[in-house]
């Protein structure tokens, strides 16, 4: 049974996910950034994909088995593009911190991710002509007003705070960087959404396979991931190279034992977001394209609720937390708009 305000719950969890997973990785000591975004990767990417998708569909090996080598390309293909914008989605949080980087790279993300694939499909003029639709396609603008109020929020903190506060709460602050990142990542992480498309198929054969309807997207997830890891592994491994930074793997001066505990535990938070994703997007009628702005929204939401709490807007006037403030709120607004759109789409 469709369900959209069970669909908005899930997307909710894994939008928190989403937000929460960075601070793992930020307790860890002494390795370079690229030793620990690449085992956190092996966990995100790999392990926990594949485990949840054999837990939860037995039939995975089979299944995809028997899935067409051009839809497993593409699938791919569009991992590896989701894999270069994620990749670049960390340097976003390493140089703007969680709140500015995650509305910077999710503004765009959102947009292209949501809006690309019913045009692709051919299904945006009946959006426009439903009720359902149009009150849908509503709520993702409100949306996308939100992300662009919470980004100014972050820009206008830039400019108040001096250089030494804002490093507190981001060691590595770089505007300039961090704009040019956000935008790259923000265009490529829109991909994960086309990979979600162009493997339909297989989630298809996993219904016929007698998979459960919320968990017929871990199949997909493990061919897209696939991409993602192989484009995140060239990359680390290429700086392990250039920065001979091999050693923090085995290296007994750092904390070796928790540095492997938290990047296991951000890269199982982090499969988390596309998991509960996966299981919202099942309850979420013939409106699905919307749950990438739902998802976006949760996540931004959630990452400047922990940027708040990690200090990230400490010294900023009340003004400025007045603007955030009408942001998340916009956001919250955009999500119940896109539920009640949903809902009235769904099958009575």
């Amino acid at each position: 049974m469709i369900n959209s305000v069970l669909g908005i719950v899930f997307h909710a969890v894994g939008g928190f996910a989403a937000g929460s997973f960075y601070l793992p990785i930020k307790k860890i000591k002494k390795w370079s950034w690229e030793s620990g975004w690449l085992v956190n990767g092996f966990f995100a990417w790999l392990i926990i994909p594949w485990l949840v998708s054999v837990l939860t569909v037995p039939e995975t090996i089979t299944i995809l088995s028997k899935t067409e080598f051009s839809t497993l390309f593409w699938t791919y293909f569009f991992g590896v593009l989701w894999g270069i914008g994620g990749l670049t989605f960390g340097m976003t949080m390493r140089y703007l911190g969680m709140s500015l980087g995650m509305a910077l790279a999710l503004g765009l993300t959102a947009t292209f991710g949501t809006l690309i694939p019913p045009i692709y499909e051919g299904k945006f003029n009946d959006l426009v002509n439903t009720t359902s639709g149009q009150i849908v396609l509503s709520g993702i603008s409100i949306c996308l007003i939100g992300i662009v109020i919470c980004g100014r929020a972050g820009i206008l903190k830039d400019k108040e705070l001096p250089t030494e506060e804002k490093q507190k709460g981001v060691k590595e602050f770089n505007l300039k960087k961090g704009i040019i990142v956000a935008i790259f990542a923000g265009v490529l992480s829109a991909c994960f959404a086309f990979g979600i498309v162009a493997g339909s198929s297989i989630s298809e054969l996993a219904i016929e396979y007698n998979a459960p309807l919320l968990w017929q997207n871990g199949p997909v997830f493990i061919v897209i991931l696939a991409g993602g890891f192989t484009s995140n592994f060239i990359w680390c491994f290429f700086l392990n190279i250039k920065n001979k930074s091999f050693k923090d793997y085995h290296n007994t001066s750092t904390p070796l034992k928790i540095n492997y505990l938290f990047a296991a535990i951000a890269g199982t938070t982090w499969y988390c977001q596309f998991m509960f994703y996966g299981m919202g997007t099942t309850q979420m009628s013939e409106h699905d394209f919307a749950s990438w702005t739902l998802h976006m929204a949760f996540i931004i939401i959630f990452s400047t609720m922990w940027g708040l709490i990690t200090k990230e807007w400490k010294g900023v006037s009340k003004k400025i937390i007045w603007i955030l403030s009408i942001g998340l709120i916009v956001l919250i607004a955009s999500t119940v708009i896109i539920g009640i759109g949903n809902q009235l789409a769904s099958p009575k």
